[in-house]
């Protein structure tokens, strides 16, 4: 019995760890995955640069990407960060 009196307070902090930081975490990565395997051609996004460039193609790890009207590029899936959405 004093040991499980020992023990209660770590598995309350482990616990308390759980929901406050590792849970939410792990949501936030799976709706990010979620939002990348969701793009495709003409959407503008913010790369983790912060550069705003508009998706040309989708390849497997990469997206062909153009910055300008003269320049492209391609652009690793992990390094973008958030859809860009026009506030017109």
């Amino acid at each position: 019995m004093e040991f499980l009196v020992q023990i209660l307070p770590f598995v309350f902090l482990i616990a308390i760890m759980y929901f406050v930081i590792i849970r939410p975490q792990n949501q936030q990565a799976k709706r990010h995955k979620e939002m990348v395997e969701s793009l495709e051609k003409g959407d503008k996004v913010v790369t983790s640069g912060g550069l705003i460039v508009e998706i040309k193609k989708v390849e497997e790890n990469f997206f062909a990407v153009k910055f300008n009207n003269e320049t492209e590029g391609r652009l690793v899936k992990d390094a973008v960060a958030r859809k860009y959405e026009d506030e017109a």
